[in-house]
């Protein structure tokens, strides 16, 4: 997760370019910090989901295959 301090630096320069004075140098800042909490986000998704075990009202595990799969190889790599 992105700290707070760059959170709310993402957000004081969306608030300037909003305004129109956001300089050549902050924009490049921001598209830094929006490229790193992109980033962490998926990744932080990504591991969510692949965590995520499904199960139906009848105690069954329904989880799709696809994330049987990832587990596993996240679980025993070649």
């Amino acid at each position: 997760m992105l700290s707070k301090q760059k959170l709310a630096r993402i957000n004081a320069l969306s608030k300037k370019a909003k305004e129109g004075t956001l300089t050549e140098a902050e924009a490049k800042e921001r598209t830094a910090l929006r490229k790193e909490y992109l980033d962490t986000f998926r990744t932080t998704m990504r591991d969510t989901i692949e965590h995520v075990k499904i199960v139906d009202p009848e105690g069954n595990d329904v989880t799709p295959d696809k994330i049987k799969n990832i587990k596993k190889q996240r679980d025993f790599p070649n």
